[in-house]
């Protein structure tokens, strides 16, 4: 008989093995992986289902909404008809909006393709021939939650696994010592929280693993990661104890998706220990990098991605901050160029370090927001934009994409996607298809039916391949 209850033996025993998400590794090198009647490791490492390009994939997650007038699909119209109605029928917005709203930027051609950027976007403009801009992309609705977790997971009412959570699914992950999927957001956690990266009805191990990027010890960016009072030989002992009263309860109630992952969860903490360390130590890396990148919030999210990316872990995905930072309804002109400058130099550092270390063709970049911003104001300040989904722009760059091209337009006035019109879902489709994967054949059951990221919906645009 033991001494203490299992509650008890857990709650003493979990002290500094990490305290992170539902996501881990539970291989079966473990002497008592057999014993708890695990399934086969769910984050091996799997074939795709046809050869794909891209390996992993990193997300640029600009939340908010950022302007496309301002940034990526310029409007020489709103000059002409700047503090004048657009005459136009069709513009429907969710607030009261007064006249057309020139952009204070300027635009100019770069690279080969003589693709237009804004200025305030002009280091990353470099790699314009690198990448493929989609001017006339549209979601559902004009509202921050449902369009969140529409980018995010394919719908925007429904709980539904996301992104990262399909993609680890599909693919595993590479490293046995980190999470397969990682998630940075500076200052805590943004609109609807932790939905934007669950794993929802798919086992936990595929949930992203928050980190607030704001901190730089290693300490404080992963919540008790070191265990200070026990050797990692004592913790491995106390471990394999937990796991055989875990073994125990798990075979007591057969399949329980919850224990499974609590399991592999404690086992990856374990592992981390010494990784994690590693990897998110940027001190490793020469000055001359850490300047490349520069030293900001930003900047270092951008180099840790790239250390992340090159030790095999699956997808990462990128926030500008808590909160809603690109959702300028006023102040638009310095709130959008404080948020670029952050972000252009060290996206340019990025994509240029992935290229020089061969990573590039291998890694799927894709930025934007939930939805874009109206080309007229929004009353009364007469100074921001509304929020506007029914067309705006995303790029996308490496693992296979066709670069230096931009696909499809808005209007003249930059309002609503008016060629070749891409969804959401043929966005997420397009996507899988790079990484090797049919979207209507990437399926979980789960209730009954067969689930996929795209639902019903979803073409795949062969124009962005190349």
């Amino acid at each position: 008989m033991l001494p203490l209850s299992r509650r008890e033996m857990l709650a003493r025993c979990g002290t500094g093995v990490g305290t992170i998400a539902l996501a881990g590794v539970f291989a079966d090198e473990m002497p008592l992986a057999r014993a708890a009647g695990l399934s086969p490791d769910p984050l091996a490492p799997k074939k795709p289902q046809f050869a794909g390009k891209a390996k992993h994939v990193v997300h640029l997650f600009m939340n908010g909404g950022p302007s496309q007038v301002d940034t990526f699909d310029p409007k020489p119209m709103l000059d002409k008809y700047h503090g004048k109605p657009i005459p136009t029928g069709n513009l429907r917005t969710e607030r009261k909006t007064g006249a057309a709203m020139r952009s204070p930027f300027s635009f100019k051609k770069y690279g080969k393709s003589g693709i237009e950027v804004s200025e305030i976007f002009a280091r990353t403009a470099a790699h314009i021939d690198d990448m493929c801009v989609i001017r006339s992309m549209y979601a559902d609705v004009p509202n921050h939650e449902p369009s969140l977790l529409l980018m995010n997971c394919g719908d925007g009412r429904q709980p539904r696994p996301s992104l990262g959570s399909w993609v680890t699914y599909g693919l595993g992950s590479e490293n046995r010592n980190l999470p397969g999927f990682v998630v940075m957001c500076p200052g805590g956690y943004p609109i609807v929280t932790t939905q934007n990266w669950r794993s929802a009805f798919l086992p936990g191990v595929y949930q992203g693993t928050y980190i607030d990027s704001q901190h730089t010890q290693v300490d404080k960016l992963i919540a008790h990661i070191r265990n200070t009072d026990l050797s990692l030989e004592k913790q491995r002992e106390q471990l394999d104890l937990v796991a055989a009263l875990n073994a125990r309860h798990l075979a007591q109630r057969g399949d329980d998706a919850q224990l499974e992952a609590r399991i592999r969860t404690f086992e990856l903490a374990f592992r981390m220990q010494s990784e994690a360390a590693d990897v998110f130590d940027l001190s490793r890396e020469t000055k001359k990098i850490r300047d490349f990148y520069g030293d900001t919030t930003i900047g270092r999210q951008l180099l840790l991605t790239r250390r992340l990316i090159e030790r095999g872990v699956r997808v990462v995905q990128l926030w500008s901050g808590a909160g809603q930072p690109w959702d300028n309804h006023d102040g638009l002109a310095a709130n959008h160029k404080k948020l670029a400058e952050q972000w252009d130099q060290p996206i340019a550092a990025f994509l240029g370090d992935l290229k020089q270390r061969g990573l590039f063709d291998s890694t799927l970049v894709q930025w934007g927001g939930e939805f874009g911003r109206t080309p007229v104001a929004e009353l009364p300040a007469l100074n921001g934009r509304d929020h506007n989904h029914y067309g705006f722009t995303c790029w996308l760059a490496g693992g296979g994409v066709k670069g230096g091209q931009v696909i499809g337009a808005t209007d003249d006035f930059g309002f609503a996607a008016a060629e070749n019109k891409v969804h959401v879902h043929d966005l997420h489709a397009t996507m899988l298809h790079l990484l090797g994967f049919d979207h209507e054949k990437l399926t979980y059951r789960y209730a009954g039916r067969d689930f996929r990221l795209t639902d019903v919906h979803g073409k795949v645009v062969k124009e962005m391949i190349a």
